[in-house]
């Protein structure tokens, strides 16, 4: 690619090496970045879970790095944890109304477009619940970890507020993110009855929102009952 573009003028063109340097990148890998982001938005927009598949080709061909975030891998294959993901009994499992309920009241509460109940298995993220993103099949409702948020926030144990994740240091990097896919974040662990967190309550959105403790209170008293429904309700003290 030569360093001007069809249809720019010389105005354009400066302006175009200017914030591709700015951004610390030559014109190629910033045009290529910005081409991926707007494929990524255009088919959000139109054929929701496809998007999975372009991904991974733009992940693949280093438009999108996913190196450079950070390592949780061992929090992710503590055998405890998966034992807990696998004692759920939900992994493949077809959708239910139960939890369905739950993302289409955490999608509306927090008037967001995409909501999701996942399980974050040892190398896979399965959705077994979503709103917004289309019907699924079992064999469709799963993504690799390296498009996965939720991941982090499972290794954290706690929720996880992006108001703007461009603007963050760490998941601005992220490949969903760099995409333009996600933007926004909010993500609440489910976690079992010793603390082992085996997936997400989250909900998403491909601009920025400012979320507030309200926001925080609602989503989690909304992964609880997603919690209760997969583990029962936490057994009273003996004290």
């Amino acid at each position: 690619m030569s360093n001007s573009l069809p249809g720019f003028d010389d105005w354009l063109n400066r302006s175009l090496e200017e914030c591709a340097r700015n951004a610390g990148e030559d014109i190629d890998t910033y045009v290529a970045r910005a081409v991926a982001r707007q494929m990524m938005a255009d088919k959000v927009r139109t054929d929701k879970i496809s998007t999975r598949e372009l991904l991974d080709h733009l992940s693949e061909c280093g438009v999108l790095e996913t190196d450079l975030m950070p390592d949780v891998s061992t929090v992710i294959a503590d055998p405890d944890r998966l034992r807990a993901v696998r004692a759920t009994g939900l992994l493949d499992t077809p959708p239910e109304e139960v939890y369905d309920r739950i993302t289409r009241a955490a999608a509306d509460a927090l008037d967001v477009p995409f909501a999701s109940l996942s399980l974050v298995d040892a190398d896979r993220q399965f959705f077994k619940s979503t709103a917004g993103l289309g019907d699924m099949s079992v064999q469709e409702s799963q993504t690799p970890l390296n498009q996965s948020i939720c991941q982090y926030t499972v290794a954290a144990g706690t929720p996880l507020v992006l108001e703007d994740a461009r603007s963050d240091p760490v998941f601005r990097n992220h490949p969903v993110v760099r995409s333009g896919a996600v933007i926004a974040y909010l993500g609440i662990p489910l976690t079992d009855h010793k603390g082992n967190a085996v997936g997400t309550l989250c909900v998403f959105d491909s601009k920025p929102r400012l979320w507030g403790t309200g926001h925080v209170q609602v989503l989690s008293d909304l992964a609880q009952l997603a919690v209760e429904r997969m583990f029962g309700p936490l057994p009273a003290s003996s004290g």
